[in-house]
């Protein structure tokens, strides 16, 4: 995404006010070595059979709380998939154009996500706290089955997902992955934020959470939230219908202004309801 990257990755635009999920286009001499390699054919072949957007499409160094990398290909700007993941797609011929992934966490799991304080990956404590606020605001719910177990430290292996800070990127926002057998992504950074409310850092680590437990962008068909008329492609991935009617109160566009309250909109709730 070529703006402030969704919280799903790395740098920040404003675009009539809105920031996108984006990357600037400046680029470090790490990031410029990184940019040299290429994906293969067969990796894009499968994204384009599974109608996911090519655009921009790149291999990343994706950093660890541990400091350790592990090579990840990037879509749609906030999303990471190892190339086995991309692989394992399905073709989908179909034109459906509606928000979440076809895949979920199972049902009645209660998530076990740390808040990691080691080292220079450590979150901030505007960033704890903010991480202590959206998981009080997911646990907060009634009718979803779904909620989250949130202790802070440096453990993070045996934990469902660890969000840390990651401060190799430029720009602000965060990343994330999506659902897979019945657990949800494990990795969800954050960068750049400092400068921000404790309510935007909220809404944030708010939207990255979504990502990890099946959202697709609320306005995943045109990014119009970032000032821009771009398809992410439904794909294999999925981008299944949940209604509502007030997409302007999502925590889960595409790109966030400097005013986010950090709350959930009436339709994210009643998604988060049909969804779990």
């Amino acid at each position: 995404m070529n703006k402030i990257k969704f919280m799903a990755l790395a740098s920040l635009c404003f675009i009539l006010g809105l920031q996108s999920c984006q990357k600037e286009e400046t680029t470090s001499i790490e990031e410029e070595a990184i940019a040299k390699k290429e994906i293969s054919a067969k990796v894009l072949e499968k994204l384009a059979n599974a109608q996911i957007n090519t655009n921009n499409v790149k291999l990343v160094d994706f950093l660890l709380p541990d400091g350790t990398t592990k090579e990840m290909i990037e879509v749609e700007g906030d999303i990471f998939m190892s190339e086995e993941e991309v692989l394992s797609l399905e073709d989908d011929a179909s034109t459906d154009r509606n928000y979440r992934t076809n895949n979920l966490v199972s049902q009645g799991k209660t998530i076990t996500i740390i808040g990691y304080t080691g080292g220079s990956n450590a979150l901030s404590s505007k960033e704890r706290t903010a991480l202590q606020w959206a998981v009080n605001n997911y646990n907060a719910l009634s009718g979803v089955s779904i909620s989250f177990q949130l202790t802070f430290g440096t453990n993070y292996q045996s934990k469902d997902m660890v969000v840390y800070h990651n401060p190799n990127e430029s720009g602000s926002g965060g990343s994330a992955g999506f659902p897979s057998n019945g657990n949800p992504n494990k990795f969800v950074q954050l960068y750049g934020l400092d400068s921000y409310d404790t309510n935007v850092v909220e809404h944030v680590i708010t939207h990255e959470i979504g990502h990890s437990i099946g959202f697709r962008h609320t306005d995943w068909f045109n990014r119009a939230s970032c000032g821009q008329n771009q398809n992410e492609g439904a794909g294999s991935i999925g981008a299944i219908d949940l209604g509502g009617n007030d997409p302007a109160t999502s925590v889960m566009l595409a790109c966030f202004s400097t005013s986010e309250d950090g709350e959930f909109g009436t339709d994210d709730v009643n998604a988060l309801r049909i969804m779990y």
